[in-house]
Protein backbone atom coordinates (compact mmCIF):
# COMPACT_ATOMS: atom_id res chain seq x y z
CA UNK A 1 0.00 0.00 0.00
CA UNK A 2 2.90 2.16 0.46
CA UNK A 3 3.52 3.16 -3.12
CA UNK A 4 -0.44 3.93 -3.44
CA UNK A 5 -0.38 5.80 -0.45
CA UNK A 6 2.59 8.58 -1.61
CA UNK A 7 0.32 9.31 -4.30
CA UNK A 8 -1.69 11.42 -2.00
CA UNK A 9 1.01 12.77 0.35
CA UNK A 10 1.03 15.68 -1.53
CA UNK A 11 -2.82 16.26 0.60
CA UNK A 12 -1.32 16.35 3.52
CA UNK A 13 0.57 20.03 2.74
CA UNK A 14 -2.06 21.61 1.72
CA UNK A 15 -1.75 24.99 3.86
CA UNK A 16 -4.64 25.81 6.19
CA UNK A 17 -5.87 27.89 8.95
CA UNK A 18 -5.37 27.43 12.53
CA UNK A 19 -7.96 24.81 13.87
CA UNK A 20 -7.67 26.29 17.23
CA UNK A 21 -7.88 29.87 16.14
CA UNK A 22 -11.19 29.00 14.22
CA UNK A 23 -12.45 27.04 17.26
CA UNK A 24 -12.15 29.88 19.93
CA UNK A 25 -14.11 32.29 17.39
CA UNK A 26 -16.75 29.56 16.92
CA UNK A 27 -16.61 29.05 20.73
CA UNK A 28 -17.14 32.84 21.48
CA UNK A 29 -20.09 32.56 19.36
CA UNK A 30 -21.79 30.27 20.74
CA UNK A 31 -21.89 32.07 23.85
CA UNK A 32 -24.18 34.69 22.06
CA UNK A 33 -26.64 32.09 21.13
CA UNK A 34 -29.61 31.51 22.36
CA UNK A 35 -31.90 28.64 21.25
CA UNK A 36 -34.96 29.33 19.71
CA UNK A 37 -38.64 27.33 20.32
CA UNK A 38 -39.98 25.76 17.80
CA UNK A 39 -44.08 25.29 17.78
CA UNK A 40 -43.13 21.76 17.92
CA UNK A 41 -40.87 21.82 20.98
CA UNK A 42 -43.04 24.01 22.53
CA UNK A 43 -46.06 22.01 22.10
CA UNK A 44 -44.38 18.79 23.69
CA UNK A 45 -42.55 20.82 26.46
CA UNK A 46 -38.59 19.59 25.21
CA UNK A 47 -35.69 22.06 24.69
CA UNK A 48 -35.02 20.07 21.62
CA UNK A 49 -35.30 17.00 19.31
CA UNK A 50 -33.25 15.36 20.94
CA UNK A 51 -34.55 15.40 24.47
CA UNK A 52 -38.00 14.13 22.68
CA UNK A 53 -36.17 11.27 20.74
CA UNK A 54 -34.94 9.98 23.66
CA UNK A 55 -38.42 10.20 25.46
CA UNK A 56 -39.82 8.49 22.19
CA UNK A 57 -37.24 5.49 22.35
CA UNK A 58 -37.96 5.05 25.64
CA UNK A 59 -41.47 4.64 25.26
CA UNK A 60 -41.42 2.95 22.33
CA UNK A 61 -42.98 5.46 20.20
CA UNK A 62 -42.19 5.69 16.13
CA UNK A 63 -41.48 8.63 14.63
CA UNK A 64 -42.20 9.52 11.19
CA UNK A 65 -40.42 11.99 9.09
CA UNK A 66 -41.38 13.77 5.75
CA UNK A 67 -39.56 15.11 3.08
CA UNK A 68 -41.07 18.93 1.25
CA UNK A 69 -39.67 20.21 -1.60
CA UNK A 70 -42.30 23.15 -2.47
CA UNK A 71 -40.55 25.77 -3.95
CA UNK A 72 -41.23 28.98 -2.11
CA UNK A 73 -41.66 29.71 1.55
CA UNK A 74 -45.71 30.44 1.57
CA UNK A 75 -46.35 26.91 -0.12
CA UNK A 76 -44.00 25.56 2.18
CA UNK A 77 -45.64 26.58 5.44
CA UNK A 78 -49.35 26.05 3.76
CA UNK A 79 -48.20 21.73 3.13
CA UNK A 80 -47.22 21.62 7.07
CA UNK A 81 -50.16 22.99 8.28
CA UNK A 82 -52.54 21.09 5.56
CA UNK A 83 -50.14 17.70 6.67
CA UNK A 84 -50.80 18.61 10.58
CA UNK A 85 -54.45 18.95 10.08
CA UNK A 86 -55.08 16.36 8.14
CA UNK A 87 -53.17 13.99 10.23
CA UNK A 88 -54.48 15.21 14.11
CA UNK A 89 -58.08 15.00 12.47
CA UNK A 90 -57.35 11.56 12.32
CA UNK A 91 -55.72 10.94 15.73
CA UNK A 92 -51.83 10.87 14.54
CA UNK A 93 -49.16 13.46 14.15
CA UNK A 94 -46.15 14.49 12.15
CA UNK A 95 -42.71 14.24 14.45
CA UNK A 96 -40.39 15.94 12.43
CA UNK A 97 -40.36 17.25 8.72
CA UNK A 98 -37.25 17.98 6.28
CA UNK A 99 -36.82 20.91 3.51
CA UNK A 100 -35.27 20.36 0.09
CA UNK A 101 -33.62 24.07 0.58
CA UNK A 102 -32.58 25.57 -2.61
CA UNK A 103 -28.86 25.01 -3.22
CA UNK A 104 -28.11 28.53 -3.33
CA UNK A 105 -28.76 28.35 0.18
CA UNK A 106 -24.87 27.09 0.95
CA UNK A 107 -23.38 30.01 -0.62
CA UNK A 108 -22.72 33.69 0.78
CA UNK A 109 -25.92 35.51 0.84
CA UNK A 110 -23.88 37.91 -1.63
CA UNK A 111 -23.26 35.18 -4.16
CA UNK A 112 -26.72 33.37 -3.98
CA UNK A 113 -28.30 35.63 -7.03
CA UNK A 114 -25.57 34.98 -9.93
CA UNK A 115 -26.32 30.93 -9.23
CA UNK A 116 -28.99 28.67 -10.92
CA UNK A 117 -31.58 28.25 -9.26
CA UNK A 118 -32.60 24.83 -7.63
CA UNK A 119 -35.21 22.76 -6.40
CA UNK A 120 -36.72 24.25 -2.86
CA UNK A 121 -37.23 27.83 -1.08
CA UNK A 122 -34.85 30.41 -0.55
CA UNK A 123 -34.61 31.46 2.82
CA UNK A 124 -34.25 35.24 2.26
CA UNK A 125 -35.99 36.69 5.29
CA UNK A 126 -35.84 35.89 8.92
CA UNK A 127 -39.60 35.56 8.21
CA UNK A 128 -38.90 32.63 5.78
CA UNK A 129 -36.89 31.07 8.79
CA UNK A 130 -39.16 31.67 11.15
CA UNK A 131 -42.37 29.80 9.00
CA UNK A 132 -40.58 26.52 8.82
CA UNK A 133 -40.49 26.40 12.49
CA UNK A 134 -43.68 28.30 13.68
CA UNK A 135 -46.77 26.80 10.79
CA UNK A 136 -47.44 24.27 12.70
CA UNK A 137 -45.91 22.18 15.54
CA UNK A 138 -44.12 19.70 13.07
CA UNK A 139 -40.14 20.06 14.06
CA UNK A 140 -37.89 21.28 10.97
CA UNK A 141 -35.55 19.50 10.68
CA UNK A 142 -32.51 21.48 7.89
CA UNK A 143 -30.51 18.53 6.47
CA UNK A 144 -29.47 19.97 3.34
CA UNK A 145 -27.40 22.99 2.31
CA UNK A 146 -26.62 23.76 5.93
CA UNK A 147 -23.63 22.43 7.18
CA UNK A 148 -20.96 21.49 5.08
CA UNK A 149 -21.15 24.40 2.55
CA UNK A 150 -19.47 27.71 2.01
CA UNK A 151 -22.25 29.63 4.66
CA UNK A 152 -22.29 26.69 6.88
CA UNK A 153 -22.04 29.36 10.38
CA UNK A 154 -24.60 31.31 9.31
CA UNK A 155 -27.43 29.17 7.99
CA UNK A 156 -26.40 27.08 11.72
CA UNK A 157 -26.91 30.52 14.00
CA UNK A 158 -30.29 30.77 11.95
CA UNK A 159 -31.57 27.37 12.25
CA UNK A 160 -30.38 27.10 15.98
CA UNK A 161 -32.55 30.74 16.79
CA UNK A 162 -35.53 28.87 14.91
CA UNK A 163 -35.56 26.01 17.20
CA UNK A 164 -33.92 23.63 14.87
CA UNK A 165 -31.72 21.83 16.94
CA UNK A 166 -30.57 18.95 14.80
CA UNK A 167 -28.82 20.44 11.60
CA UNK A 168 -26.47 19.04 8.71
CA UNK A 169 -25.76 17.42 6.07
CA UNK A 170 -21.88 16.67 7.18
CA UNK A 171 -21.89 13.99 4.42
CA UNK A 172 -22.86 16.73 1.84
CA UNK A 173 -19.53 18.35 2.63
CA UNK A 174 -17.88 15.54 1.09
CA UNK A 175 -19.63 15.33 -1.92
CA UNK A 176 -21.32 18.41 -2.90
CA UNK A 177 -20.20 22.08 -4.03
CA UNK A 178 -22.16 25.29 -3.80
CA UNK A 179 -22.78 26.12 -7.18
CA UNK A 180 -20.32 28.43 -8.59
CA UNK A 181 -17.85 28.01 -5.35
CA UNK A 182 -14.47 26.87 -5.76
CA UNK A 183 -12.91 27.83 -2.46
CA UNK A 184 -12.10 24.31 -0.60
CA UNK A 185 -10.10 26.05 2.44
CA UNK A 186 -12.96 28.10 3.26
CA UNK A 187 -15.84 25.20 3.01
CA UNK A 188 -13.56 23.42 5.71
CA UNK A 189 -12.91 25.71 7.93
CA UNK A 190 -16.81 26.94 7.43
CA UNK A 191 -17.83 23.60 8.54
CA UNK A 192 -15.28 22.97 11.03
CA UNK A 193 -16.45 26.12 12.99
CA UNK A 194 -20.48 25.36 12.43
CA UNK A 195 -19.44 21.85 14.12
CA UNK A 196 -17.85 23.51 16.90
CA UNK A 197 -20.88 25.74 17.50
CA UNK A 198 -22.85 22.24 17.62
CA UNK A 199 -20.68 20.97 20.28
CA UNK A 200 -20.28 24.20 22.45
CA UNK A 201 -24.18 24.05 22.72
CA UNK A 202 -24.40 20.19 23.24
CA UNK A 203 -25.67 19.62 26.30
CA UNK A 204 -28.81 22.15 25.18
CA UNK A 205 -29.70 18.80 22.60
CA UNK A 206 -27.79 20.29 19.37
CA UNK A 207 -27.03 17.23 16.98
CA UNK A 208 -25.32 17.28 13.86
CA UNK A 209 -26.91 15.08 10.70
CA UNK A 210 -24.97 13.29 8.58
CA UNK A 211 -26.88 11.28 5.73
CA UNK A 212 -24.10 8.74 4.79
CA UNK A 213 -26.11 8.18 1.12
CA UNK A 214 -25.93 11.66 0.43
CA UNK A 215 -22.18 11.84 0.73
CA UNK A 216 -19.47 9.25 0.14
CA UNK A 217 -21.87 6.26 0.84
CA UNK A 218 -23.59 6.39 -2.24
CA UNK A 219 -20.30 5.91 -4.16
CA UNK A 220 -18.62 3.00 -2.60
CA UNK A 221 -18.86 -0.38 -3.54
CA UNK A 222 -18.62 -2.16 -0.48
CA UNK A 223 -21.23 -1.72 2.44
CA UNK A 224 -18.00 -2.24 4.69
CA UNK A 225 -16.55 0.72 3.48
CA UNK A 226 -19.50 2.90 4.40
CA UNK A 227 -19.33 1.40 7.98
CA UNK A 228 -15.95 2.73 8.09
CA UNK A 229 -16.74 6.17 6.94
CA UNK A 230 -19.34 6.28 9.21
CA UNK A 231 -16.93 5.54 12.16
CA UNK A 232 -14.53 7.92 10.43
CA UNK A 233 -17.43 10.41 10.79
CA UNK A 234 -18.00 9.92 14.38
CA UNK A 235 -14.18 10.27 15.29
CA UNK A 236 -14.39 13.75 13.81
CA UNK A 237 -17.06 15.10 15.33
CA UNK A 238 -17.47 13.34 18.35
CA UNK A 239 -14.08 12.37 19.53
CA UNK A 240 -11.92 15.35 17.85
CA UNK A 241 -14.87 18.34 18.14
CA UNK A 242 -17.13 17.07 20.60
CA UNK A 243 -20.64 17.31 19.23
CA UNK A 244 -23.40 14.73 18.72
CA UNK A 245 -23.20 13.19 15.65
CA UNK A 246 -26.73 11.92 14.51
CA UNK A 247 -26.65 9.69 11.17
CA UNK A 248 -28.96 8.51 8.28
CA UNK A 249 -28.92 5.92 6.32
CA UNK A 250 -31.60 4.56 4.06
CA UNK A 251 -32.28 6.43 0.37
CA UNK A 252 -29.86 3.96 -1.62
CA UNK A 253 -30.99 0.46 0.42
CA UNK A 254 -33.00 -1.42 -1.00
CA UNK A 255 -32.87 -4.91 0.66
CA UNK A 256 -34.63 -5.12 3.98
CA UNK A 257 -32.25 -6.94 5.86
CA UNK A 258 -29.72 -4.64 5.41
CA UNK A 259 -31.93 -1.72 5.80
CA UNK A 260 -33.04 -3.29 9.36
CA UNK A 261 -29.06 -4.18 9.27
CA UNK A 262 -27.71 -0.69 8.87
CA UNK A 263 -29.60 0.81 12.47
CA UNK A 264 -28.11 -2.40 14.47
CA UNK A 265 -24.90 -1.93 12.53
CA UNK A 266 -24.86 1.99 13.64
CA UNK A 267 -26.15 1.61 16.84
CA UNK A 268 -22.66 -0.91 17.18
CA UNK A 269 -20.63 1.96 15.52
CA UNK A 270 -22.25 4.60 18.19
CA UNK A 271 -21.10 2.09 20.92
CA UNK A 272 -24.72 2.26 22.06
CA UNK A 273 -24.99 5.72 22.00
CA UNK A 274 -26.95 5.92 19.27
CA UNK A 275 -29.99 8.50 18.58
CA UNK A 276 -30.40 8.44 15.17
CA UNK A 277 -31.49 11.33 12.76
CA UNK A 278 -34.09 8.87 10.33
CA UNK A 279 -34.14 6.26 7.99
CA UNK A 280 -34.72 7.20 4.39
CA UNK A 281 -37.22 5.90 2.39
CA UNK A 282 -35.93 3.41 -0.85
CA UNK A 283 -35.30 5.71 -3.51
CA UNK A 284 -33.93 3.36 -6.06
CA UNK A 285 -36.35 0.66 -6.41
CA UNK A 286 -39.40 3.03 -7.36
CA UNK A 287 -40.93 3.32 -10.97
CA UNK A 288 -43.93 4.28 -13.09
CA UNK A 289 -46.01 2.08 -11.57
CA UNK A 290 -47.57 3.53 -8.32
CA UNK A 291 -49.05 0.66 -6.86
CA UNK A 292 -45.76 -1.42 -7.42
CA UNK A 293 -44.16 1.84 -5.18
CA UNK A 294 -47.25 1.50 -2.43
CA UNK A 295 -46.29 -1.99 -2.23
CA UNK A 296 -42.16 -1.70 -2.06
CA UNK A 297 -42.86 1.07 0.22
CA UNK A 298 -45.03 -1.71 2.33
CA UNK A 299 -41.97 -3.52 2.44
CA UNK A 300 -39.29 -1.33 3.45
CA UNK A 301 -41.29 0.29 6.17
CA UNK A 302 -42.54 -2.45 7.81
CA UNK A 303 -39.32 -3.41 8.11
CA UNK A 304 -37.72 -0.16 9.35
CA UNK A 305 -40.63 -0.39 11.94
CA UNK A 306 -39.90 -3.53 13.29
CA UNK A 307 -36.42 -2.84 13.88
CA UNK A 308 -37.50 0.43 16.03
CA UNK A 309 -39.50 -2.21 18.03
CA UNK A 310 -36.68 -4.29 18.44
CA UNK A 311 -33.54 -1.91 18.77
CA UNK A 312 -35.03 1.88 19.25
CA UNK A 313 -32.58 3.76 18.05
CA UNK A 314 -34.22 7.28 17.41
CA UNK A 315 -34.11 7.35 13.80
CA UNK A 316 -37.89 8.36 12.46
CA UNK A 317 -39.31 6.46 9.71
CA UNK A 318 -40.13 7.73 6.21
CA UNK A 319 -43.28 6.51 4.21
CA UNK A 320 -42.39 7.91 0.53
CA UNK A 321 -45.32 8.91 -1.63
CA UNK A 322 -45.41 6.93 -4.81
CA UNK A 323 -44.94 9.92 -7.28
CA UNK A 324 -41.00 10.09 -6.19
CA UNK A 325 -39.24 8.44 -8.98
CA UNK A 326 -41.06 11.23 -11.19
CA UNK A 327 -41.23 14.45 -9.42
CA UNK A 328 -41.58 15.79 -6.01
CA UNK A 329 -44.88 15.04 -4.33
CA UNK A 330 -47.53 17.26 -3.49
CA UNK A 331 -49.24 17.79 -0.47
CA UNK A 332 -51.84 15.73 -0.45
CA UNK A 333 -49.39 12.98 -2.16
CA UNK A 334 -47.63 13.32 0.82
CA UNK A 335 -50.37 13.59 3.35
CA UNK A 336 -51.27 10.07 1.68
CA UNK A 337 -47.96 8.39 2.55
CA UNK A 338 -48.16 9.14 5.81
CA UNK A 339 -51.32 7.62 6.57
CA UNK A 340 -50.27 4.95 4.66
CA UNK A 341 -47.89 4.89 7.15
CA UNK A 342 -49.88 4.59 10.44
CA UNK A 343 -51.30 1.45 8.62
CA UNK A 344 -47.99 -0.29 8.24
CA UNK A 345 -46.92 0.69 11.80
CA UNK A 346 -50.12 -1.47 12.84
CA UNK A 347 -49.33 -4.45 10.78
CA UNK A 348 -45.54 -4.30 12.29
CA UNK A 349 -46.63 -4.23 15.89
CA UNK A 350 -49.22 -7.12 15.33
CA UNK A 351 -45.75 -8.91 13.63
CA UNK A 352 -43.00 -8.47 15.72
CA UNK A 353 -43.37 -11.03 18.08
CA UNK A 354 -43.25 -13.48 15.30
CA UNK A 355 -39.92 -11.85 13.05
CA UNK A 356 -36.11 -13.51 13.49
CA UNK A 357 -33.90 -10.88 13.67
CA UNK A 358 -30.64 -12.92 12.86
CA UNK A 359 -30.18 -12.27 9.29
CA UNK A 360 -29.89 -8.12 10.24
CA UNK A 361 -27.71 -8.97 12.95
CA UNK A 362 -25.01 -11.11 11.12
CA UNK A 363 -25.23 -7.76 8.40
CA UNK A 364 -24.60 -5.26 11.39
CA UNK A 365 -21.77 -7.84 12.64
CA UNK A 366 -20.14 -8.34 8.90
CA UNK A 367 -19.82 -4.83 7.75
CA UNK A 368 -18.47 -3.63 11.67
CA UNK A 369 -16.15 -6.14 11.50
CA UNK A 370 -14.74 -5.43 7.73
CA UNK A 371 -15.45 -1.60 8.64
CA UNK A 372 -13.35 -1.65 11.64
CA UNK A 373 -10.59 -3.04 10.08
CA UNK A 374 -10.74 -0.60 6.78
CA UNK A 375 -11.06 2.37 9.56
CA UNK A 376 -7.89 1.50 11.43
CA UNK A 377 -6.17 1.14 8.35
CA UNK A 378 -7.62 4.70 7.32
CA UNK A 379 -6.21 6.59 9.86
CA UNK A 380 -2.85 4.89 10.21
CA UNK A 381 -2.00 5.30 6.60
CA UNK A 382 -3.26 9.23 6.58
CA UNK A 383 -0.38 9.73 9.44
CA UNK A 384 1.80 7.75 7.63
CA UNK A 385 1.45 10.51 4.78
CA UNK A 386 1.78 13.45 7.20
CA UNK A 387 -1.64 14.18 8.41
CA UNK A 388 -2.08 15.34 11.81
CA UNK A 389 -4.74 12.98 12.60
CA UNK A 390 -5.81 15.12 15.80
CA UNK A 391 -6.59 18.05 13.59
CA UNK A 392 -10.27 17.90 12.45
CA UNK A 393 -9.88 20.80 10.20
CA UNK A 394 -7.06 19.38 8.29
CA UNK A 395 -8.87 15.48 8.40
CA UNK A 396 -12.20 17.45 6.46
CA UNK A 397 -10.08 18.65 3.82
CA UNK A 398 -7.88 15.79 3.18
CA UNK A 399 -10.68 13.55 2.81
CA UNK A 400 -12.72 15.51 0.50
CA UNK A 401 -10.06 15.96 -1.51
CA UNK A 402 -8.97 12.27 -1.52
CA UNK A 403 -12.46 11.20 -2.72
CA UNK A 404 -14.20 8.10 -2.12
CA UNK A 405 -12.81 6.14 -5.03
CA UNK A 406 -9.37 6.58 -4.13
CA UNK A 407 -10.44 5.99 -0.41
CA UNK A 408 -11.73 2.50 -1.43
CA UNK A 409 -8.67 1.69 -3.15
CA UNK A 410 -5.99 2.73 -0.77
CA UNK A 411 -7.79 1.14 2.60
CA UNK A 412 -10.78 -1.50 1.72
CA UNK A 413 -8.41 -2.95 -1.37
CA UNK A 414 -7.51 -5.91 0.86
CA UNK A 415 -10.85 -6.66 1.63
CA UNK A 416 -11.35 -9.95 0.01
CA UNK A 417 -13.93 -9.21 -2.41
CA UNK A 418 -16.11 -12.55 -2.26
CA UNK A 419 -16.19 -12.01 1.68
CA UNK A 420 -17.36 -8.48 0.73
CA UNK A 421 -21.24 -7.11 0.69
CA UNK A 422 -22.00 -4.43 -1.72
CA UNK A 423 -23.90 -1.53 -1.78
CA UNK A 424 -27.43 -1.70 -3.38
CA UNK A 425 -26.97 0.96 -5.17
CA UNK A 426 -23.22 0.07 -6.58
CA UNK A 427 -25.38 -3.17 -7.30
CA UNK A 428 -27.79 -1.63 -9.06
CA UNK A 429 -25.69 0.55 -11.36
CA UNK A 430 -23.68 -2.91 -12.39
CA UNK A 431 -27.63 -4.02 -13.57
CA UNK A 432 -27.77 -0.80 -15.32
CA UNK A 433 -24.55 -1.65 -17.00
CA UNK A 434 -25.16 -5.52 -17.87
CA UNK A 435 -28.77 -4.70 -19.44
CA UNK A 436 -27.51 -2.53 -21.59
CA UNK A 437 -24.03 -3.69 -22.31
CA UNK A 438 -25.32 -5.56 -25.90
CA UNK A 439 -26.92 -2.03 -26.88
CA UNK A 440 -23.49 -0.46 -26.96
CA UNK A 441 -22.48 -3.64 -28.16
CA UNK A 442 -24.40 -3.14 -31.11
CA UNK A 443 -21.73 -2.74 -34.28
CA UNK A 444 -23.24 -0.29 -36.15
CA UNK A 445 -23.13 1.96 -32.39
CA UNK A 446 -19.70 0.67 -32.10
CA UNK A 447 -19.35 2.70 -35.65
CA UNK A 448 -20.50 5.48 -35.11
CA UNK A 449 -18.42 6.24 -31.50
CA UNK A 450 -15.32 4.84 -32.74
CA UNK A 451 -12.86 7.50 -32.37
CA UNK A 452 -14.92 9.83 -30.94
CA UNK A 453 -14.08 11.61 -27.45
CA UNK A 454 -17.19 11.92 -24.82
CA UNK A 455 -16.66 14.00 -21.67
CA UNK A 456 -19.54 12.52 -19.28
CA UNK A 457 -20.53 14.66 -16.24
CA UNK A 458 -23.51 15.18 -13.45
CA UNK A 459 -23.92 18.71 -12.20
CA UNK A 460 -24.78 17.05 -8.75
CA UNK A 461 -24.26 14.06 -6.47
CA UNK A 462 -26.41 11.82 -8.45
CA UNK A 463 -24.41 10.17 -11.09
CA UNK A 464 -24.63 6.40 -10.80
CA UNK A 465 -26.04 7.08 -14.43
CA UNK A 466 -23.32 8.83 -15.64
CA UNK A 467 -20.84 6.41 -14.32
CA UNK A 468 -22.61 3.70 -16.00
CA UNK A 469 -22.81 5.21 -19.24
CA UNK A 470 -18.96 6.21 -19.01
CA UNK A 471 -18.38 2.33 -18.64
CA UNK A 472 -20.54 1.68 -21.36
CA UNK A 473 -18.90 3.75 -23.44
CA UNK A 474 -15.52 3.30 -22.32
CA UNK A 475 -16.24 -0.50 -23.46
CA UNK A 476 -16.49 0.34 -26.86
CA UNK A 477 -13.58 2.16 -29.20
CA UNK A 478 -14.27 5.61 -28.02
CA UNK A 479 -12.03 8.05 -25.59
CA UNK A 480 -14.09 8.98 -22.54
CA UNK A 481 -13.23 11.46 -20.00
CA UNK A 482 -15.31 11.23 -16.91
CA UNK A 483 -15.49 14.40 -14.94
CA UNK A 484 -17.91 12.63 -12.36
CA UNK A 485 -20.04 14.67 -9.85
CA UNK A 486 -20.38 18.14 -8.63
CA UNK A 487 -19.59 19.69 -12.03
CA UNK A 488 -20.46 23.55 -12.72
CA UNK A 489 -21.05 24.93 -16.32
CA UNK A 490 -17.64 26.49 -15.79
CA UNK A 491 -15.80 23.36 -14.85
CA UNK A 492 -17.61 21.80 -18.09
CA UNK A 493 -15.93 24.38 -20.22
CA UNK A 494 -12.65 24.25 -19.12
CA UNK A 495 -12.42 20.51 -19.58
CA UNK A 496 -13.38 21.41 -22.74
CA UNK A 497 -10.98 23.42 -23.75
CA UNK A 498 -8.26 20.60 -23.20
CA UNK A 499 -8.65 18.62 -26.04
CA UNK A 500 -10.90 18.38 -29.03
CA UNK A 501 -14.22 16.83 -27.93
CA UNK A 502 -17.15 15.17 -30.09
CA UNK A 503 -20.06 15.74 -27.43
CA UNK A 504 -21.01 16.08 -23.89
CA UNK A 505 -22.88 14.15 -22.10
CA UNK A 506 -24.32 15.69 -18.80
CA UNK A 507 -26.44 14.73 -16.34
CA UNK A 508 -28.52 16.66 -13.96
CA UNK A 509 -31.38 16.34 -10.99
CA UNK A 510 -32.07 19.20 -8.51
CA UNK A 511 -34.62 20.97 -11.02
CA UNK A 512 -32.25 23.27 -12.37
CA UNK A 513 -32.09 21.83 -15.75
CA UNK A 514 -32.85 25.01 -17.93
CA UNK A 515 -31.01 27.90 -15.76
CA UNK A 516 -27.58 25.40 -15.86
CA UNK A 517 -28.31 25.16 -19.59
CA UNK A 518 -28.44 28.42 -20.22
CA UNK A 519 -25.40 29.36 -18.55
CA UNK A 520 -23.73 26.58 -20.29
CA UNK A 521 -24.81 27.74 -23.33
CA UNK A 522 -23.62 31.52 -22.31
CA UNK A 523 -19.88 29.82 -21.78
CA UNK A 524 -19.73 27.49 -24.57
CA UNK A 525 -20.49 30.63 -27.18
CA UNK A 526 -18.30 32.54 -25.47
CA UNK A 527 -15.70 29.92 -25.85
CA UNK A 528 -16.69 29.39 -28.92
CA UNK A 529 -17.20 25.67 -28.66
CA UNK A 530 -19.69 24.04 -30.65
CA UNK A 531 -20.58 20.69 -30.05
CA UNK A 532 -23.94 18.63 -29.15
CA UNK A 533 -24.63 18.53 -25.40
CA UNK A 534 -26.86 15.56 -24.75
CA UNK A 535 -28.67 16.09 -21.04
CA UNK A 536 -30.35 13.16 -19.14
CA UNK A 537 -31.58 12.62 -15.48
CA UNK A 538 -34.44 14.83 -14.01
CA UNK A 539 -34.67 17.39 -16.63
CA UNK A 540 -36.91 20.22 -14.42
CA UNK A 541 -37.05 23.42 -13.60
CA UNK A 542 -38.22 25.71 -10.55
CA UNK A 543 -40.08 28.81 -11.79
CA UNK A 544 -41.46 31.36 -9.29
CA UNK A 545 -44.97 30.72 -10.46
CA UNK A 546 -45.20 27.08 -9.84
CA UNK A 547 -45.50 25.43 -6.41
CA UNK A 548 -43.43 22.48 -7.66
CA UNK A 549 -40.50 22.47 -10.63
CA UNK A 550 -41.62 22.23 -14.13
CA UNK A 551 -40.57 20.01 -16.95
CA UNK A 552 -38.26 21.99 -19.75
CA UNK A 553 -37.83 19.58 -22.53
CA UNK A 554 -38.82 21.93 -25.14
CA UNK A 555 -36.82 24.39 -24.18
CA UNK A 556 -33.75 22.69 -23.44
CA UNK A 557 -34.43 21.57 -27.29
CA UNK A 558 -34.61 25.15 -27.89
CA UNK A 559 -31.35 25.98 -26.66
CA UNK A 560 -29.67 23.28 -28.82
CA UNK A 561 -29.69 20.73 -26.07
CA UNK A 562 -30.63 16.95 -26.77
CA UNK A 563 -32.71 15.92 -23.91
CA UNK A 564 -32.48 12.51 -23.20
CA UNK A 565 -34.37 10.64 -20.27
CA UNK A 566 -32.94 6.72 -20.47
CA UNK A 567 -29.62 5.21 -21.97
CA UNK A 568 -31.38 3.67 -25.18
CA UNK A 569 -32.28 7.49 -26.39
CA UNK A 570 -29.07 8.44 -25.11
CA UNK A 571 -27.16 5.88 -27.84
CA UNK A 572 -29.41 6.84 -30.55
CA UNK A 573 -28.68 10.46 -30.22
CA UNK A 574 -25.07 9.33 -30.67
CA UNK A 575 -25.83 10.07 -34.58
CA UNK A 576 -26.34 13.57 -33.04
CA UNK A 577 -29.38 14.30 -35.96
CA UNK A 578 -31.62 16.87 -34.64
CA UNK A 579 -34.90 16.13 -33.39
CA UNK A 580 -33.90 12.18 -33.03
Amino acid sequence: MTQTIDSIRPLAQIGLPDFNRLRKAALELAGQVRIGQSAFLHKFGVESEFEYKRQAMQSGQIMYHAHIGMNDIDTTAGALKQIHQALSSGGSMLDRAGFAIDRRMGLPADKRAAAPAETGPMLERQADWDALAQAAPIQPHLGDFMIGQPSSVANTLQALRIGCTTIGNLSQYFTFEAPGWSDAEETAAQTFQAMTLLAALREQGTMLHSYLEDGYGALFRHCATVAAWAMLERYIVEELIGARLSHCIGGLTSDPVKRAGWVLALHQIHQGQQVGSMIYGDTISFGREFEQNRALTAEYLLWDILVQLHAPSGHAVLPLPVTEAIRIPSTDEIIEAQLFGRRIEASARRLYAHVDFTAPQAFADTVCRQGGAIYHRALDGLRDIGVDIANPLQLLLVLKKMGPQRFEQLFAAELDVSDSINTDIYALAQDVVTEHRPLFADAGLRARVSGKCFVIASSDVHEHAAGALAQLLGETDAKVIYLGAEQNPADLVAALRQQPVDALLLSTHNGMALEYAQQLKQLLDAADISLPVIMGGVLNQKTEDQALPVPVFEELKALGMYPAMALPAIARLLEFKPGA
